[in-house]
């Protein structure tokens, strides 16, 4: 015998909703927990929180959801991080500035491009290498500064990077004209293989020093 489709909605209007430990008054907002998550679950936490986020999430950002410190969750990261490297996993933590972003490991790099069908033989030139390493190790740069540090016009070579998204406006001067400033990105990690900025390889000794700030 068929239930009546009234009926039906009005048995399913009735059921509690998933995992409710107990309504809340209409016009009422349910509290809080009272204490944020042990410090034990947090790197499992925020590696969730990582895995869903579209884009680098800020620390801070992190902290609020989770409603802790913001130093409980770079303890977390940490965490997370050495034991990726340590347990050689497949992921890996990256850094730029206060945002955070989960990506794989170089080594899987080939792979994961064959698996996608991305372009192997698209590289980069040599002049846009060398725009990108003064922008890596001087940012934030303007086209200007970048250009007196190579000697050479750097336009077309800046727009190339941008489009690949290695590299991002980040600022502007308050001066005439009010130039952008330009830093590298996420992605330029990605493409190297580099958890942050800090793994950076020195420059060599035997380099010329780049002009003062």
């Amino acid at each position: 015998m068929s239930i009546p489709e009234t009926e039906l909605t009005q048995t399913l209007a009735d059921l509690p909703a998933p995992d409710a430990q107990a309504k809340t008054p209409a016009g009422e907002s349910s509290a809080p927990p009272a204490e944020g998550p042990a410090p034990a679950e947090l790197p499992a936490l925020v590696e969730s929180l990582l895995f869903v986020a579209p884009s680098p999430v800020p620390v801070s950002r992190l902290a609020q959801v989770l409603g802790v410190a913001e130093e409980s969750v770079e303890t977390a990261l940490t965490q997370l991080a050495e034991g990726y490297v340590q347990g050689d996993r497949g992921l890996r933590v990256l850094r730029k500035g206060d945002r955070v972003h989960l990506t794989t490991a170089p080594q899987a790099a080939p792979h994961i491009e064959r698996f996608l069908g991305l372009d192997l033989s698209t590289k980069l030139s040599q002049a846009a290498l060398e725009a990108l390493a003064v922008i890596a190790y001087r940012q934030p740069l303007t086209r200007a500064e970048i250009e007196a540090i190579r000697g050479v016009g750097c336009d077309g070579v800046l727009r190339t990077l941008i489009a690949r998204e290695l590299v991002e406006p980040v600022g502007r001067l308050e001066q005439p004209g009010r130039p952008y400033q330009y830093g590298t990105t996420v992605q330029f990690l990605q493409y190297f293989g580099l958890e942050s900025l800090d793994r950076l390889p020195p420059l060599p000794e035997s380099a010329a020093p780049l002009p003062p700030e």
